[in-house]
């Protein structure tokens, strides 16, 4: 019985010690809380700490830099263009005890988050024009047709500020707000900036006329070139075949020539005989089997004829 009493009482005296002890971890912080009301200071140290049994709770915060990732707002810039504008933040907790007096837990403290810098966010967008939200820097760069089209009045304005003051500007103005609830607001960014849908979607149709209208000047732009490559070609081609013509011509004259010379100085040796060969040969292209031929007594060739005999 008394090994029994000894036992129970080092079980409860291990489960009150248990209960009396908490560890915080590197990444961690807590609060100490008494039904529901904390009790004493934010416990920050790593390690092994004490606390009432039973009676006091802890509860943990995470020590760490934590994401905020606002919801897309529709806002109107100063020039009156209606946009989307998504941002996100970097913060942690800065002052457990106040945080949770003040939000209770990381869900309170996003959604106060959303109250703070959503507000801001829509106050700098309102107070700066399109451009100064879009750029950072005045480098240069190419300017499109698209461009051209669509943001001519635009593209060569010069940024005063641009997108890196008007997030500092909104961090420094919820960084004054934060403090009070706890928190410590390290960054501000723009994640993504776009038309809101109906106006998305008349540029998308700009965008689509502008390619037509640059696809149909650049398809009349090579039909006329086709039409000049095919002129050339023809002229190229007239000019080919009227040189080959006169060399054709001027081979066939100097050829000509040249049997004529030969012709001659043939008649010029043997006139009789110059005279005969060509009459046998006229004889020969003009006369076939189905050819009647009537000549007269008198005839040259009716004479050849007979000597041949």
């Amino acid at each position: 019985m008394r090994r029994i009493l000894i036992l129970i009482g080092a079980v409860a005296g291990l489960i009150v010690l248990l209960s009396a002890t908490f560890t915080i971890h590197e990444t961690e912080q807590a609060i100490i809380t008494q039904f529901g009301r904390p009790v004493g200071g934010a416990v920050t140290t790593p390690g092994l700490h004490f606390k009432a049994p039973f009676i006091h709770a802890v509860t943990r915060f995470d020590q760490r830099w934590l994401p905020w990732d606002g919801d897309p707002n529709q806002i109107t810039t100063r020039d009156k263009k209606f946009i989307w504008v998504d941002t996100y933040a970097r913060w942690r907790i800065s002052d457990p005890l106040l945080f949770f007096q003040s939000v209770r837990d990381e869900r309170g403290a996003q959604s106060r988050l959303d109250d703070i810098i959503d507000g801001e966010t829509r106050n700098a967008v309102a107070s700066y024009d399109l451009i100064e939200i879009v750029r950072i820097t005045n480098r240069d760069f190419e300017i499109t047709e698209d461009l051209v089209a669509f943001a001519s009045e635009e593209a060569g304005r010069e940024i005063e500020h641009g997108r890196n003051v008007i997030t500092r500007s909104i961090l420094e103005k919820a960084s004054e707000v934060t403090p009070n609830f706890g928190i410590e607001l390290v960054d501000v960014r723009i994640k993504r900036v776009n038309y809101v849908e109906e106006v998305r979607a008349k540029v998308y149709e700009r965008m689509i006329s502008e390619r037509r209208r640059i696809a149909e000047r650049s398809r009349s732009e090579g039909e006329g070139r086709a039409a000049e490559i095919r002129g050339q070609r023809e002229r190229e081609l007239k000019s080919i075949e009227s040189e080959a013509f006169r060399q054709a011509e001027e081979i066939r004259g100097q050829a000509d020539a040249e049997a004529s010379n030969v012709y001659a100085r043939a008649y010029q040796r043997d006139a009789e005989f110059y005279r005969f060969m060509k009459s046998l040969e006229t004889y020969r292209t003009a006369l076939d089997e189905e050819v009647t031929l009537v000549i007269g007594s008198d005839s040259e060739f009716l004479d050849f004829l007979r000597r041949s005999r």
